[in-house]
Parts: structure tokens; sequence; C-alpha cells
């Protein structure tokens, strides 16, 4: 089903100020597609830096925190106020910020991980419920095309009854201590900031996620290893897990910040009874196809043979490479399209993770941090359904 925008959406951001890694990327995104205009913001940690960030994007709107913008849009009439928030602060401020953008009727657009604790992650999903908004999880890497592409010829049955699942996401950025002037560095290693988990939570969630979407697999039991590498630090940087899934597969993942050389080497591979596929983020507009008896296929984004899923994702003719803030808009366009939906009183199919997406990565850090501190397979949580997107009128 196709919506029809009447205009851009009003959009503030409360975090991605100066000298923010990922605002540049939402606000790209955001754009990309002519969804979003961007006209308020609450962009810093302080008042001062909020306003020369402002100032530097051109908003008129400009709060000195996330409560202010709140109160202030809320006093303007409806239709100038700001319809959608994206959070683009260290994990900390997200469960907040997004409650409360929640309980004022705002559509909200998170980072992950979605909070701290599995129990403000479910109390965010409740608001969400109740309160009918769109939330959106930016885990952006389902939104490259020939990761739909993935995903669509699993639930087609190309590969038969799967069997073996591999996700592993591997950095170096964090192989030795940082300045004390690294801001990305300063608060993802302070437990304080960014919750209980390093590279588990920083990367390790969209592995989990990756793998989840793809496969639709529901995982039943898991073995974890975490190590800190780092002399000082205080969360991990390494991280192994082993999976079982609902069904009998298995899987391994892994996640790691140490590995010198390493930059965004994200992967997955999925193996079934009559085929296997393989992808990976550096290298995201190839998707390797093997089958029993006939040569590897390599699918290229916008070639021929893929499905309606990647043909939607993909802007660009083929040989014209598109990536991260693709993927990144793919995410933010399909928030917009529920949200176009749900203004009409009418449902849509939207490819956008949710905020069970988010529930049930904040569920994986807290099984894995079990499993590593008791040493062993625990059980995994059971999945409850996504009430997060594309479902109610």
């Amino acid at each position: 089903m196709s919506v029809q925008a009447p205009g851009p959406l009003r959009w503030a951001m409360v975090g991605g100020g100066q000298d923010a890694f990922i605002g540049a990327v939402h606000r790209l995104a955001g754009r990309l597609d002519g969804h979003y205009a961007l006209v308020a913001g609450a962009l810093s940690s302080t008042p001062e830096r909020s306003l020369a960030s402002g100032e530097a994007l051109g908003l008129e709107r400009v709060y000195p925190d996330y409560q202010a913008l709140i109160a202030g849009e809320l006093a303007r009439p409806e239709d100038e106020r700001v319809q959608v928030v994206s959070i683009v602060t260290p994990n900390d401020l997200h469960y907040p910020v997004a409650l409360a953008c929640v309980q004022a009727g705002f559509h909200v657009i998170c980072d992950k991980p979605l909070t701290h604790t599995l129990a403000q992650a479910r109390e965010l999903q409740a608001a969400v419920e109740a309160s009918g908004t769109v939330f959106a999880v930016t885990y952006n890497y389902s939104g490259y095309p020939l990761v739909r592409q993935a995903r669509q010829m699993v639930q087609d049955g190309v590969l038969g009854e799967l069997r073996r699942v591999t996700a592993e996401y591997h950095q170096g950025w964090l192989a030795q201590e940082q300045d004390a002037g690294n801001k990305q560095a300063a608060w993802r290693t302070d437990p304080a900031r960014s919750g209980p988990a390093g590279a588990l939570g920083d990367i390790g969630t969209h592995a989990e996620q990756l793998v989840s979407y793809v496969t639709g697999l529901h995982l039943e039991e898991l073995c974890a290893d975490l190590s800190t590498f780092v002399p000082g630090r205080r969360l991990d940087d390494d991280v192994a897990v082993l999976l079982r899934f609902q069904g009998g597969a298995r899987g391994v993942l892994s996640a790691t910040q140490v590995e010198i050389g390493r930059e965004n080497d994200l992967r997955l591979s999925v193996h079934g009874t009559l085929g296997s596929l393989h992808w990976r983020q550096e290298q995201p507009n190839e998707l390797l196809y093997d089958t029993l008896d006939a040569p590897r296929q390599t699918l290229t984004r916008g070639g021929p043979g893929l499905g309606t899923a990647a043909q939607a994702a993909t802007r660009l003719p083929a040989g014209h490479p598109e990536a991260f803030i693709e993927a990144f808009a793919n995410i933010y366009s399909g928030a917009a399209a529920d949200i176009r939906a749900r203004q009409a009183g009418q449902t849509v199919q939207a490819d956008y993770p949710g905020v069970q997406d988010g529930v049930q990565g904040v569920q994986f850090v807290e099984d894995v941090l079990r499993s590593s501190r008791e040493g062993g397979w625990v059980q995994a949580a059971v999945p409850q359904a996504d009430a997060g997107k594309g479902e109610q009128p």
C-alpha cells in the first residue's frame, strides 16, 4: 500500500549536535527521501552547546534540554508542533527522553540499545502501545537492500531448513585506551552512560538484530564468554556467544572492538539444507548465494533477479554504490510510511525495526551478561509480539 504524504513531517532531534558522530547521519537520512523537515532541537548536553549547534544548522527553535523541547512544542498549535523526535544521545538518555516523548504523543526514532535495563525497555514498550505512536529503533543494517533480499530468500524457503547462522561484528578502534578527548570512546566505556555492556551493547546488538531480521529464528539458549582486554576498562570489549535456536538451528555470534585493522566488519552467513547466503557490510552491494549443484551466484544491488523488498529499498541504478546513509534512510522512510498511514486511519506494511526489536536487543544483552556471569548455558527469553509498527490504524 502506498500512502501519499501531504508534506514533510515536522521533525526534532535530541542530541546529535557539535562533535556528535551519528547526528549528521540521522539528518542526512531523514532528509534523503523528503519525508522529514528538521525544525527544532535540543542538540547538546549544555544549553550553550545546544544553541550553538542549532545556530550552525539554521534552526529557529532551539531548546536548552529535552524537557524544554517537549513543553515548548506542546505549547504550539498542533499544525506547527513537531510530529517526530529522533533521539541521538548516549545510551543513558534513551529511556527518559523516549518515554517523555511517547507520553507527550510524539512519534520517536531512537538509537540503540533501547535502554539500560529490560524493565525500562518493557515500560517503554507499554507506553508505546498505550499511546499508539510510531516507535522506530535505528538498527540501520536491516535497511540495506541485499539484507532485505536475504530475508526474503529465507522466507521463500530458498535455503531450505536453516541449520547454522554466523554473525560477526569486528572493530579495532578500541584496541587501546583512548585519550580523554575522544568523546565517542569516553561515553561508550563508561558504565554510567553506556549501560552494563560495552562492545556487546554497542555492536553486538546490531549483530543479534541482523540474525533475527534475516532468519526469523527465535533464540532458545545461549552460552557467552565476555572479555575485557584493555587494562582498566570497566566494560567488555570482546564477546563470543554460542546460540541455540528454536527448531534446532545453531549459531555463533562474535563482537569485538580490539581487533587491530578491523573497521566496521559486520558479516552474516546463513546456511540451510539447500543453500547458503553470505553478506558483508563493507561490501554491502553484493550477496553471495551458494547451492549444492550450481556455481556460486553473486546477487548485486539493483541487478537482475532481486525480490520486491530489495527493489523497494534501492534508489540508484545498478553499479552505482548505495551504502550506510541510504540504509539508514530506509529505516526513516519505513517509519514515515507508518506515521502517514496512521494519520490517514490506515495500515501499511512498513519495514523498520520497532520497539519490540529494541526490547529484544536489551533482553539479549541481559541474557549474555547472565550467561557470562554464570559460566554456562542460559534460557533465552520468549519473544513477544511487536506492537510498535505497521499494525494499528
